[in-house]
Parts: C-alpha cells; sequence; structure tokens
C-alpha cells in the first residue's frame, strides 16, 4: 500500500496537467501495480506516453520510479498483513484484545483517508447539491448506517428520504424517484440480492448512485456509480468493521455543508428553532 505516494497525489493533483492527472487516477485505483509493473507499462495502462509518466514522478518530488517502487515495496514490508475478518481459536486475555481492535480500527480509519481522493468527495457533494432529491440506501446491518446518514443530511438540505423504509415497499418507493435524483448506498458484504434489481432500476431512472462501501467492492462499484467512496473494513470477525464507513458518511455530509454554504447553515438554524418549540431536547 503506498500510502505515501497517495499523499503526494492528493497535495498536488490539482496542479498536474490532464495526462498527468489521468495516470493520478489509474495509480490510486491500482496501487498494488506499482509492485508489478514497469513505468513504462503503467503509462500504457493509463493511454499515456512515458515522457508523461517520468515527468509525473519527478514532479511528487521522487528522482524517478525506481524510488517509487522501493518505497512501496518499503511500506509494504512494514505494514503486517490483515484480512477482511480475523478469527483467533486461541484465547486472548481482555487487554490485548482491546488493544488489538484499538490498533485494527486506527488501521481502517488511516487507511480510508489516505487513499480518499478529494475530487471524488467534491463531486459527491455537488451530486447532492443538485440533486431534487436525495435517497439513501442500506440493507441488513447497513441499514442503520442509512439512517444516520439520512438525518445528518437532513439537517442540511430538503427532499432527503429513506428507500425501503415501508418494509417490502421497493416498487412504490422507486417510482418517487427520478433523473438526477442522488442514491447514496451503503453496502457491505453480504450483499442480499434485492440490491442488484434496485441499482438496474437506479441506472434506468438516471439517478447518480453515490457508493461507499469495501474496497473489495470497488471494481464492481464502479460500473453503476457517478462516484465510490470506497473503506477499509477489516475486523476480527462478527463481520466487516463499520467505523470508517460511519465516519466516511459524516465527512460526506461536511463536504456537501461546505458545498451548500449559506443554505445549509440556515437549514441547521430552522431545525434548532423547531427543536425549542417542540421542547423535545434537553
Amino acid at each position: 500500500m503506498a500510502s505515501r505516494l497517495v499523499l503526494r497525489i492528493q497535495e498536488r493533483f490539482a496542479r498536474l496537467t490532464t495526462s498527468e492527472q489521468k495516470l493520478a487516477r489509474m495509480i490510486l485505483e491500482r496501487q498494488d501495480d506499482l509492485l508489478t509493473h514497469s513505468a513504462t507499462e503503467l503509462a500504457a495502462m493509463a493511454d499515456v506516453s512515458k515522457a508523461t509518466a517520468a515527468r509525473f514522478f519527478r514532479s511528487l518530488g521522487y528522482a524517478d520510479f525506481n524510488e517509487v517502487r522501493l518505497q512501496a515495496r518499503e511500506e509494504r514490508n512494514r505494514t503486517e498483513p490483515y484480512r477482511y475478518s480475523v478469527v483467533g481459536s486461541e484465547k486472548v486475555a481482555l487487554g490485548r484484545a482491546i488493544g488489538s481492535h484499538l490498533e485494527l480500527e486506527i488501521t481502517n480509519l488511516t487507511r480510508t483517508f489516505e487513499e480518499l481522493r478529494s475530487d471524488r468527495l467534491t463531486r459527491a457533494a455537488e451530486l447532492l447539491g443538485e440533486a431534487p432529491r436525495v435517497w439513501l440506501l442500506g440493507l441488513g446491518a447497513e441499514e442503520g448506517l442509512a439512517r444516520y446518514a439520512r438525518l445528518l443530511l437532513a439537517r442540511l438540505r430538503h427532499n432527503v428520504m429513506m428507500l425501503g423504509m415501508n418494509g417490502n415497499a421497493w416498487a412504490e418507493d422507486l417510482a418517487m424517484t427520478g433523473p438526477r435524483d442522488a442514491l447514496v448506498l451503503v453496502t457491505l458484504e453480504p450483499r442480499p440480492r434485492i440490491l442488484k434489481p434496485i441499482l438496474s432500476y437506479a441506472r434506468t431512472t438516471r439517478m447518480n448512485v453515490i457508493t461507499i462501501t469495501d474496497r473489495n467492492y470497488l471494481l464492481q462499484a464502479q460500473r453503476y456509480s457517478a462516484v465510490v467512496l470506497p473503506c477499509h473494513v477489516s475486523s476480527f470477525g462478527l463481520g466487516p468493521s463499520h467505523t470508517s464507513v460511519a465516519s466516511a458518511l459524516r465527512l460526506l455530509s461536511i463536504a456537501f455543508a461546505a458545498y451548500a454554504g449559506d443554505t445549509a447553515l440556515q437549514r441547521l438554524e430552522i431545525i434548532s428553532g423547531i427543536h425549542e418549540e417542540l421542547d423535545d431536547t434537553e
């Protein structure tokens, strides 16, 4: 995992040429290829020239591609491999279990946000701002996360709704969607079968899908999504960790608030006033 390279790309992305940005996007999506392909091969994969690749790495502060590969190899060797779900058979002391859990959660958060591209986050905020309606969808264990995100976004804009809130009334809910609506999808394994037909309908309706998911699902999600925000979700059993996903949803809300500006602040003030009138909070 070339985390330092990722940070350099994110810091300098806006200053790169169009061709260099094309190569940068490809590298961000396929970081493991740094260890198995040459600079010439990477350039061909991104459909840019060898000269562009050489200039790209120099602009990031590297002497050449060999220095990039050496750094990536050192990072890989320094970081212990970890799996999607790790369950040990031996009994561990409580203190050790707490420490291991904390370390893995910090790793999930760190890797998620090191690899998150600011242009994707900005585009997601724009889609939320331009959408006539915003829909949230989470199936299974992710339904709670979708409800959390719906509450965050409803404080910042109007017409924010849940898909599937009324049990199995999928047809009735989908009938209310329309072109340019934004669908924020939170999906991790295992994925229910109903997800595929829902996404097929969303594509037909020309909804803009913003998917927050695990990195293993990135390529599949890109096929139907306008924006994908991948997260690291490794855990010690009991399914994927939701920590980085919840944090990414909050960051998405913050990005939208920045995009909406005064409109979002005014809505927050209105909602605060309604709470005072209802006297429903302490």
